[in-house]
């Protein structure tokens, strides 16, 4: 690390000057506070450490001027007086910590190897940061469509509420974004919002995740654990696919909303909790209630507002604005024209008319979009990585992407062709190109194994019935 030393004592500063470089270490040496914070104004420092007792300015003093300039330097007090005073002081002005003279050069090495190793867990973090808003992209919903305006006004109106939110629409229409953008338009978006998909859990570890547990609650808990409604303490926490919920589980959830108070397992004492809930689902739960397979009380309970997302084949008009927003999330500044400036957020390059060819787009907006705004992703995605500069053209999408097929066979029938044939012609052909593989003509068209079973399912059922 670059570290500054200064104190007053002439004897540790050539002690500090020799050790700490044989540490591995590059060192300025300070006899004063003036000269540090001279030196801190001229350089940056991963690590200062200052005597607390200095002429003229102290070590406080020294590392309340350090924090103005350089937030992200560490600081490490020494002291000769060991009170629990000084060690208060230092602590309070932003002081890692405190080292009692004398002290041994051991010490000293233990410290400056923890230092290094919470700067290094800063900047991975930053790191963490930095990828993950690159991931989500922006926050906002993109779409000029009716549909989509009527969903922003039903955000806007319920956002600054505490209502429990429903929100429905099919696999891959943005169910995760609507409730993001009622989390950040709420009065409590300075808090975390918490995403968990219900039926991505195992029914034996969904209460654990959920409520958390305490050591020994069960086999295999060998730690305590907090849940996931105690991590989204003060914001929101989203609730995907609820409609997998377990029948038993259903009964503990509808008895949290309404007591605002959840139980570890393995624990009697109850936890009062201030989480709001949002939650999402493509099944149709009236239906559910019909067959017993979800409780009525917790549909009313859960459905206190209500917001629908059209399938993307219903606003076919947002295709093009959405395309291009998709593409500057998945382009590198190195793939940006010459010239082209003007980076997105995470470091995307904004996307321009250019980006996408005509006869590209023109293939997208013939597309029926089983797997909706996920299948557009995954189909931008795929078309960005052989596209290595300039725009992105019909051969760039995937070969199982063709709506000429689709369209073809819209023109040719003798009648009208509903979307749910168009949408199962789809299906079935990514079935024969896959050799039947269910799981591989999901990844293809851009949807869960669980949204192709249904859909094939819906379909048995419909021909069953004629």
């Amino acid at each position: 690390m670059k570290l500054l030393f200064a104190d007053d004592e002439q004897s540790l500063q050539e002690l500090m000057s020799l050790e700490l470089p044989r540490l591995g270490h590059t060192v300025t040496v300070c006899p004063d506070g003036a000269t540090a914070v001279a030196a801190l104004e001229k350089n940056t420092y991963d690590c200062i450490i200052v005597d607390l007792d200095m002429p003229g300015l102290d070590g406080i003093g020294v590392i309340a001027k350090c924090k103005e300039n350089s937030p992200e330097t560490e600081a490490v007090i020494l002291t000769g007086k060991s009170t629990l005073e000084s060690a208060i002081a230092a602590l309070r002005h932003g002081a890692f910590d405190y080292l009692t003279k004398p002290c041994r050069l051991v010490e000293i090495k233990a410290l400056l190897d923890r230092v290094s190793d919470k700067l290094r867990l800063d900047k991975k973090c930053r790191a963490l940061q930095h990828e993950v808003k690159r991931l989500e992209g922006s926050p906002e919903l993109i779409g000029k469509s009716l549909a989509m305006q009527k969903v922003q006004i039903l955000i806007e109106k319920v956002a600054p509420s505490e209502a429990t939110v429903l929100v429905l629409g099919e696999t891959g229409t943005g169910k995760e974004l609507v409730a993001r953008a009622i989390h950040n338009q709420s009065n409590r978006a300075d808090a975390p919002f918490v995403a968990i998909n219900c039926g991505a859990l195992p029914e034996t570890l969904i209460e654990s995740e959920l409520f958390g547990h305490r050591k020994g609650a069960f086999t295999g808990a060998d730690d305590h654990r907090t849940g996931l409604f105690e991590v989204a303490a003060g914001g929101t926490i989203f609730l995907d696919e609820i409609g997998e919920l377990p029948k038993s589980m259903q009964a503990k959830l509808l008895r949290v909303l309404e007591s605002k108070e959840i139980r570890r397992v393995g624990e009697n004492k109850p936890i009062t909790i201030d989480v709001r809930v949002v939650c999402a689902t493509h099944r149709n739960l009236p239906e559910m209630v019909v067959e017993g397979e979800f409780r009525e009380d917790l549909m009313y309970r859960i459905n206190s507002f209500e917001i629908k997302l059209a399938p993307l084949r219903e606003r076919m008009e947002d295709v093009r604005s959405l395309a291009k927003h998709l593409l500057s999330r998945h382009r590198r500044p190195t793939q940006s024209k010459p010239g082209q400036s003007g980076a997105g957020q995470g470091g995307a390059v904004q996307s321009s008319e250019e980006d996408i060819a005509e006869d590209a787009l023109q293939s997208l907006m013939g597309h029926v979009w089983p797997g909706n705004v996920r299948e557009l992703a995954n189909v931008i995605e795929h078309a960005t990585i052989l596209c290595d500069s300039g725009p992105i053209r019909a051969e760039h999408l995937p070969q199982r992407f063709d709506s000429r097929q689709l369209i073809g066979a819209a023109r040719n029938s003798p009648g009208a062709i509903s979307l749910r044939e168009l949408e199962m012609q789809a299906i079935h052909e990514a079935l024969e190109r896959n050799d039947g593989s269910k799981p591989k003509a999901a990844e293809q068209l851009g949807v869960s194994l669980k949204t192709l079973y249904n859909k094939l399912n819906q379909a048995n059922n419909l021909e069953k019935s004629a």
